[in-house]
């Protein structure tokens, strides 16, 4: 296995290899975000700000806390300061740069975050880039620590290895990555507009099939319901009531295999997904959910985590279970209850105070009103919309490859650059 410091062995002429505690001076904020009235007002650079920008200004919306005139004089920020995330439930979150490209006196850098102020013999933007760079990264996430939440202590900050060539080709580096990186992110923004753009055609695509059916030139009438508003004259109007059948099945040994619900991807074994929430021990007492039910996320339902199970599975006793009768078409079920005029209809009928704390029990689902086409048409529509949205799947994972290798692209060669490894002044 290769040593994550093999890159040093392979620096140009010139170039020196020399720990973070050579080149910058690192500080550790410990500036809240409490509001105290013996304290000065300050705009706060927290974590998240760092997180989700390259590049700090003033112009980011950040937070207004205040801090005492000792930490305003300490971890008031510069141009050319570097700040670091130290702090995070994930390891990857580690090391997380951001560069400060302008600033002003009340801005300061926040809790959970390391300011490195470069020194005279390295630039800013450059050691910005280093920091990004996956061989300097590696190093900061070896040196986390914890279990359940990461910390980046001080010395792992401080004895990291960065590479620090003559002043002149680190500005050459760091302009270069910046026009390179703008070129290739102005592509990745340009494919996430189109993967954008391909969820709203399919959304819109489904939601006319459902409501509408596929002949564009059947007579409508007003379905008299608000959410649906007009539909095929043939289709019929009815309550969930009598369409469904609640399923209280439970699990009497947990064997079965745990299903989740989510709004974005309907009813989906769990072992196909990323969850790092709790499991339980035993799935003993979970409600059995048979292939053509219908489940919803109780808690969620105002979400739209819900949808139709295809498979044999258990799902949480807090999620409700709907059987579905013979007069409704499971794949017709699913799409029409992923629609998001449909999820509003939910929160219409859903209890609570809060929004956040709606709940749909069967009483409140059982009322709800739901367009039926005969079950032929209902097997057409799920039918046709299943090859669509088919194309469309294979388009937008095209678009999504093509993202992850922009991103790859773009991680290579800030490591290439900030190593030596790409000569920038040839490659401009």
């Amino acid at each position: 296995m290769s040593n994550h410091l093999d890159w040093t062995d392979t620096l140009p002429d010139g170039w020196q290899v020399k720990p973070l505690r050579a080149v910058a001076d690192s500080m550790v904020s410990n500036v809240d975000k409490l509001v105290s009235e013996d304290e000065i007002p300050v705009r706060l650079c927290n974590y998240t700000d760092v997180y989700h920008n390259e590049f700090i200004g003033p112009d980011l919306e950040l937070m207004r806390a205040t801090a005492s005139a000792q930490e305003i004089e300490r971890f008031g920020l510069s141009v050319g300061d570097v700040l670091v995330t130290k702090d995070s439930e994930s390891w990857e979150d580690i090391g997380v740069p951001a560069l400060v490209v302008e600033t002003a006196d009340d801005i300061v850098c926040g809790y959970h975050l390391a300011l490195l102020r470069p020194r005279e013999t390295v630039h800013g933007a450059f050691l910005f880039r280093c920091l990004q760079a996956r061989p300097v990264q590696v190093q900061l996430e070896l040196a986390a620590n914890g279990v359940t939440r990461f910390g980046l202590p001080k010395s792992g900050i401080r004895d990291a290895s960065v590479p620090v060539p003559p002043l002149r080709q680190q500005r050459a580096i760091a302009d270069y990555l910046d026009r390179e990186t703008a070129r290739l992110d102005a592509l990745v923004a340009a494919k996430q507009r189109l993967l954008g753009l391909l969820t709203e055609k399919r959304r819109a695509i489904i939601t006319r099939a459902v409501t509408r059916g596929l002949d564009p030139r059947v007579p409508l009438r007003d379905s008299g319901v608000p959410w649906l508003g007009q539909i095929p004259a043939h289709w019929k109007v009815e309550r969930a009531r009598w369409l469904f059948r609640e399923r209280d099945q439970r699990s009497e040994d947990g064997s079965e295999e745990l299903l989740t619900v989510s709004h974005l991807t309907g009813v989906t074994p769990r072992s196909e997904k990323d969850v790092n929430m709790f499991e339980a021990e035993t799935l003993e007492g979970y409600k059995i959910c048979k292939p053509g039910d219908l489940v919803i996320n109780t808690l969620w339902a105002w979400m739209g985590a819900m949808g139709v199970s295809f498979v044999h599975g258990v799902v949480s006793p807090a999620y409700n279970v709907y059987e579905p009768t013979e007069r409704i078409c499971p794949a017709y079920v699913d799409l029409l209850s992923r629609l998001l005029v449909f999820a509003q209809e939910v929160t219409r009928h859903s209890k609570g105070v809060w929004s956040s704390r709606l709940r749909l029990y069967p009483d409140g689902f059982f009322e709800i009103l739901l367009p039926v086409p005969p079950l032929s048409e209902q097997q057409q529509i799920a039918a046709a919309l299943a090859a669509r949205c088919r194309k469309l799947a294979d388009l937008q994972a095209a678009t999504t490859r093509t993202i992850v290798l922009l991103k790859e692209r773009r991680a290579a060669l800030i490591a290439a650059a900030v190593t030596g490894k790409l000569d920038v002044e040839s490659a401009s």
